[in-house]
């Protein structure tokens, strides 16, 4: 089974939960509540960084990729006589 890296790095459950696990070893550890929120803080920013990247990254390797498509108007039916 294969891991899709870039679809994990730009989940935010998944970020959320390496935060929670983070938080939750800091208090166990001894740490203060307030220790364990700024450490919080710091990974959810530093996620969202890591998933603009990517987002921004997949966004122009398709456009780098992208055929332009000359949109054509439609042309209007003529109404059948009876």
């Amino acid at each position: 089974m294969k891991i899709d890296w870039k679809k994990k790095l730009t989940s935010r459950k998944f970020w959320v939960a390496v935060c929670n696990f983070v938080a939750m070893m800091i208090v166990a550890f001894g740490g203060s509540e307030q220790v364990a929120v700024q450490v919080t803080g710091i990974i959810m920013a530093g996620a969202t960084v890591i998933a603009y990247i990517i987002a921004e990254g997949l966004v122009d390797a398709a456009g780098a990729g992208a055929v332009d498509y000359e949109v054509l108007p439609e042309e209007e039916e003529e109404p059948e006589d009876e």
